[in-house]
């Protein structure tokens, strides 16, 4: 079988579960026993919460508890079994190691954005880790001041002008918008290609094994540097709470 169609699984693999928490962002909480019940902001008047665009909000909230269920029974678990068995410093030089790979969409982002410092900084950060840092194990770009720039197509969208667009919780990735949904299928297909081009298992036995078991790392890692924990703030309106904090994140890091 040529070597780019055995690629394809693992691959669009990637795109599911790479990105699992893309769009989730919050402190540590302990989940509760039983799934809590979730309430409409008609119930009663908050102010702390400003409504944001939410047409599919029966879609939206079966997602949200989908993706509690999935996370409780199956990621958390997963994670908790690595954090068991995974010594600290080896938790971090993969984090590192895949925090580094990260750095070719940064600098893509920043480059469709125009932004000629930061295009730089990134490249730079890639290559120091990826000789220095032994392959992106360590992060020596950081201890010599040289500022990460995160960057993703949804903000390369928005920074263009384009509008997020109505709220949509995504199934694994989470709390997103019609914008950077987009977003993310452009930063996939991105991915997808320079790994074709530069992949090291092309033609090694067994590839689509090793390549899986790498995309499955990458994705406990994903969730073990995640510290969002649904129904976990023992808010009662979480749902919205959710919808107005991950909107107000995104808007802050397009206009950064």
């Amino acid at each position: 079988m040529p070597a780019t169609i055995r690629r394809v699984n693992p691959l669009l693999s990637a795109l599911c579960l790479a990105l699992l928490c893309a769009g989730c962002a919050t402190t540590t909480l302990n989940l509760p026993p039983e799934e809590p019940a979730m309430h409409s902001l008609s119930e009663i008047k908050d102010e702390y919460v400003v409504q944001s665009p939410d047409p599919w909000v029966g879609f939206n909230r079966s997602m949200y508890k989908f993706n509690y269920n999935l996370d409780k029974y199956v990621l958390l678990p997963v994670v908790g079994g690595y954090e068991f068995i995974t010594p600290v410093i080896v938790q971090d030089g993969i984090s590192n190691f895949f925090n580094n790979l990260l750095e070719l969409r940064n600098f893509s982002n920043n480059l469709f954005q125009l932004k000629a410092v930061p295009s730089f900084a990134t490249l730079g950060r890639f290559v120091i880790n990826s000789t220095i840092g032994i392959g992106g194990l360590f992060d020596p770009a950081t201890r010599m001041g040289i500022e990460k720039r995160t960057e993703d197509f949804g903000q390369t969208l928005g920074y263009w002008g384009m509008s997020s667009g109505p709220y949509l919780v995504l199934p694994l990735f989470g709390p997103s918008n019609v914008r950077d949904t987009g977003g993310i299928v452009v930063d996939a297909g991105i991915r997808m290609a320079v790994v074709s081009a530069i992949d090291p298992f092309a033609y090694v036995d067994n590839a689509n094994a090793i390549e899986t078991g790498i995309t499955a790392l990458e994705s406990i890692d994903k969730r073990h540097g995640e510290k969002f924990r649904y129904y976990g703030s023992d808010y009662p309106f979480e749902y919205e709470m959710v919808r107005f904090l991950s909107g107000k994140q995104r808007e802050l890091q397009v206009m950064k």
